[in-house]
């Protein structure tokens, strides 16, 4: 049976959701500070439910769908928190979902705690580790939410989506802030990483390790291109979106790997 928080939190993120979309379809959804209240009150819930998985069994439990929901807990916040200077409504339609299915997964399939004890060090790195995926996260949404902008003033759409965003310019600059915050963790999660864990093959994670580094590398190129030849438009979308997948890869798919296929 599901906890009440859970339930609360899965609850005010879908009414939330369904307010945003009914304010991008109509401009008659909830009032923005409602949704926004909603979220910040749902995600403060998730974030106790999922603490709660995280220590409820034995160990700390860091399974795939907790670190899942975990992750967006992150995205969440950090959009709540941009919304606050920068009209970031629309991606609620989103994100919300998407963290309300995250958690139902998380206390649906919990997995197992581990005997491991973390240091101070390894916490570090994974908390790093999520907050860097959390901001591509967003960037890859922003740059969806770009692409679809940029078609409609090409398309001479002028209602509509066009309305409920900011001018192209500042969507872009937006997106290349989230990619420069996401790198700038990502570099420092990289760096913990390395210096806190003892032996990469025998923990399993030559692999994470080896698509973090790709995504590292392609998104350093995006931030080089951006500055050197003003890249833009479907040219950032496309290398925005290969990183995020290559870093998705490397967390999500090793742990998929690991703990659904292989059972380790």
């Amino acid at each position: 049976m599901l906890s009440l928080f859970t339930l609360a939190a899965i609850g005010l993120y879908l009414i939330a959701s369904q307010w945003q979309m009914k304010q991008f379809a109509t401009q008659q959804g909830g009032p923005r500070n409602r949704i926004q209240a909603f979220g910040f009150i749902a995600v403060i819930f998730q974030l106790i439910a999922t603490l709660q998985i995280i220590s409820g069994g034995f160990g700390l439990n860091l399974s795939f769908f907790v670190a899942g929901s975990m992750i967006s807990i992150a995205v969440v916040v950090l959009l709540l928190l941009g919304s606050l200077r920068h009209k970031l409504d629309n991606l609620f339609m989103w994100v919300f979902p998407m963290a309300a299915i995250t958690l139902a997964l998380a206390y649906a399939f919990p997995g197992e705690g581990t005997k491991s004890s973390y240091s101070a060090g390894l916490l570090s790195h994974i908390l790093l580790s999520i907050i860097s995926y959390s901001l591509f996260t967003l960037a890859a949404l922003q740059a969806l939410l770009l692409s679809k902008q940029e078609h409609a003033l090409k398309s001479h759409k002028t209602r509509g989506l066009l309305n409920t965003l900011p001018p192209l310019q500042v969507m872009e600059n937006l997106l290349f802030d989230l990619i420069t915050a996401g790198q700038v963790v990502l570099t420092l999660a990289l760096i913990t990483g390395y210096v806190y864990t003892d032996d990469l093959f025998a923990q399993h994670l030559a692999h994470k390790t080896l698509l973090s580094l790709s995504a590292w590398v392609v998104f350093t190129i995006l931030l080089t291109g951006r500055a050197m030849f003003g890249w833009r438009s479907r040219t950032a979308l496309r290398w925005t979106l290969s990183g995020f997948v290559l870093l998705m890869l490397g967390f999500f798919g090793s742990k998929a790997v690991l703990e659904l296929i292989l059972g380790a």
